[in-house]
């Protein structure tokens, strides 16, 4: 990929004027209003003029906060302002939009701009045909490290990582790597550290930028080298990735494919996106929201969400059959009725607090198989606690509400429907546990993601077991005959 230029850091990149922007560093409504008024009376200039002072990160916030015509319609006002450091900030399906309304020739131009794993992003979700006509327009060099990219998996390092990166022999000195690098204007504009291979070219060891400045020139690379790195194999999964670089406070590691050979390097910036990306993907997925992105398309989001919520209703299905089995039962006694949803709503959110935690530890490699069954004990320790915690206090405000009063004083108390309710509660609570871990863990083993379905999962058992276990408690103890 081209460099970057100087001129991108030219004072026309500063930040935009304080008039464009309010308190909290976002572009004003009247701002975009503007912008918006000048795309509608089709005058480009204007538009442009609005435009060009802005920051490239505030170019990108403008295009998300747009409509879809808009947006196609500004990035044909401006495309030469759509830098790569634009198109890096653009959320993905903006990103798409924009795309889809330039010519191939312009995307290409871009392309050329940025790094190869920003290429590909921005790239990999076109049309095959769009693909073919933007690779067509590009250098054959850049073609060929994009078409390399997009034939390993998506969401795989060998998808994400750059192609660029500084490699050298471990026979070198520290002044000919010094050399080596100042005479080499191809080589990445950012980089922290110096791969060293053999004659295979497979890594051997990394030395940081730090320690060849401070080391004499004359020194071996290999006498200062770092013979320990984390390398990364190229088809690994991205999360496993992050999840590498996390454990082992890494800024850079070194990709290689299946041979061992050096292919390219994953840097510290593209796994904070990664993080970010997956743990808001997990979280929507706990709650069936799709990808809950606000520029998703409604047919898309539709999809993702109906079919959920069509699960629950199948699941939510069981819990109203529990109850009708019970209908005798609430017809003696109604106030069962009213305190129904209390020991199933307690149930659900213990569910769903077990369920989180042990979501995030699948996901984070913090419970694995084996410390699973201690992970198991330990939540159903907090379960007991809660559940006894939460019984105590439930028996005894039913207790004392259902009693019988007399001048704003209880004359007798109910305690058996406030110990049916106490023990309603514990039990629930601790089914709740057990399959707020039971759930996602089984899942798991069938190598599904946990955060998929287990929240329905995990409701259902809570509500249905929670009005089994109520009603069925109060006709075992004689609370209703």
């Amino acid at each position: 990929m081209a460099e970057t230029e100087i001129d991108e850091l030219a004072p026309d990149a500063a930040p935009p004027e304080e008039g464009e922007l309010d308190e909290e560093n976002r572009l004003k409504p009247e701002f975009v209003r503007a912008v918006e008024d000048a795309l509608e009376a089709r005058d480009e200039g204007r538009a442009y003029e609005l435009v060009e002072p802005l920051h490239p990160a505030d170019i990108a916030d403008l295009f998300e906060l747009l409509g879809h015509e808009d947006r196609a319609a500004l990035a044909k006002a401006i495309t030469d302002l759509l830098t790569a450091d634009v198109i890096a900030e653009l959320n993905d399906y903006v990103r798409e939009d924009m795309m889809e309304a330039l010519p191939p020739e312009a995307v290409a131009d871009i392309a050329e701009q940025l790094d190869t794993d920003d290429a590909v992003q921005l790239i990999e979700d076109l049309e095959p045909e769009d693909q073919l006509a933007i690779l067509a327009e590009m250098e054959p060099e850049d073609r060929a490290a994009i078409e390399r990219a997009l034939a390993y998996p998506e969401e795989t390092a060998g998808r994400l990582m750059q192609r660029e990166f500084v490699a050298v022999p471990e026979h070198m000195s520290v002044g000919d790597v010094i050399d080596y690098m100042r005479e080499h204007d191809e080589l990445p504009t950012e980089f922290w550290e110096v791969f060293v291979v053999d004659a295979l070219h497979k890594p051997v060891g990394t030395c940081a930028l730090s320690w060849i400045l401070r080391t004499p020139r004359a020194v071996a690379l290999s006498d200062v080298m770092k013979r320990d790195q984390t390398l990364i194999p190229v088809g690994m999964d991205q999360e496993e990735v992050a999840l590498r670089f996390q454990k082992y406070g890494l800024i850079s590691a070194a990709v290689v494919d299946e041979s061992g050979r050096l292919v390219g390097q994953l840097t510290v910036d593209d796994i904070v996106h990664i993080i970010s990306e997956e743990a808001g993907e997990d979280v929507m997925l706990l709650s069936g929201a799709g990808e809950g992105d606000i520029n998703e398309p409604i047919r898309d989001a539709y999809v993702a969400r109906v079919r959920w919520l069509i699960a629950n209703l199948v699941t939510a299905s069981v819990a109203s059959f529990v109850i009708s089995r019970f209908e005798n039962v609430i017809a003696q006694l109604v106030t069962l009725a009213v305190l129904m949803p209390i020991v199933a709503g307690i149930g659900g959110n213990a569910g769903t607090q077990t369920l989180a935690v042990t979501v995030r530890a699948l996901a984070t490699n913090q419970l694995t198989s084996s410390n699973t069954w201690r992970a198991v004990r330990r939540e159903m320790s907090i379960a007991l606690l809660n559940g006894v915690s939460v019984a105590l206090v439930i028996g005894t405000v039913v207790s004392l509400i259902f009693g019988e009063w007399h001048n704003w004083a209880p004359i007798s108390l109910d305690w058996h429907l406030g110990l049916v309710i106490g023990l309603a509660m514990l039990t629930n609570i601790l089914i709740a546990g057990f399959a707020g871990v039971l759930v996602p863990l089984t899942l798991d083993r069938f190598d599904t993601d946990p955060a998929i379905a287990s929240s329905i999962f995990v409701t259902m058992t809570t509500d249905s077991m929670g009005f089994l276990v109520f009603l069925g408690l109060a006709v075992a103890t004689g609370l209703v005959p």
